[in-house]
């Protein structure tokens, strides 16, 4: 009686253990294989940048995005201004020594995708000049302010010059001075700011 039942224990352990062993193997067979490493090469597409995308990183959908360019666009006016040189005068010679007020707002939006910019500032100019005035040499210092202008509207720019007080000095030749450098600086000035914009467009 004792050998039947340790001979039917026996018999369910190897029928159990075949058992597990057909659901292991079984499973396995059924598996997905694991996936296998694939380099990247330079035709994949997921290898390729969004090169059409412009703004940031964040922005890819290319939305709305805008972006300040002063930390660009004050300086560079003020170096393109003061590179004017030397503009010759009816009675001698004056260039612009500095620019000593350049305030305003440079910026680039990004809307659907398209990039735009623009600009508003307004601007005052240290001149100074070395005339020849009735047969006297004479130094005149100045200012030439050029009030608010925007990106596209350069061909309406306006100047208004103001002398530094000269008791000495007559005021016909004030009135004549302050025409040439008015007259003579307008061009100059225009063409540094067309090439501001322009550099302006193409960032």
């Amino acid at each position: 009686m004792t050998e039947a039942v340790v001979s039917s224990s026996s018999e369910k352990e190897e029928q159990k253990g075949a058992s597990y062993t057909y659901w292991v193997r079984k499973i396995t067979e059924d598996a997905a294989p694991l996936p296998v490493p694939h380099k990247l090469s330079p035709q994949d597409p997921q290898s390729q940048p969004n090169s059409a995308t412009l703004g940031s990183a964040w922005n890819r959908a290319g939305t709305w995005e805008e972006k300040s360019l002063n930390n660009w666009a004050t300086p560079r006016i003020k170096e393109l201004l003061v590179s004017v040189g030397s503009i010759k005068l009816s009675s001698g010679t004056a260039k612009v020594e500095e620019v000593t007020k350049c305030i305003g707002d440079a910026f680039l939006v990004i809307v659907r995708n398209k990039k735009r910019v623009g600009y508003t500032y307004e601007l005052t100019l240290k001149v100074k000049g070395e005339l020849n005035l009735r047969g006297e040499k004479k130094s005149v210092g100045g200012h030439i302010d050029v009030p608010e202008f925007s990106f596209g509207e350069l061909d309406d720019l306006q100047m208004q010059v103001k002398l530094n007080e000269d008791k000495d000095m007559l005021p016909q030749d004030k009135t004549e001075i302050c025409n040439d450098l008015k007259k003579l600086f307008l061009e100059p000035v225009r063409e540094k700011l067309l090439q501001f914009e322009q550099e302006l467009k193409d960032r």
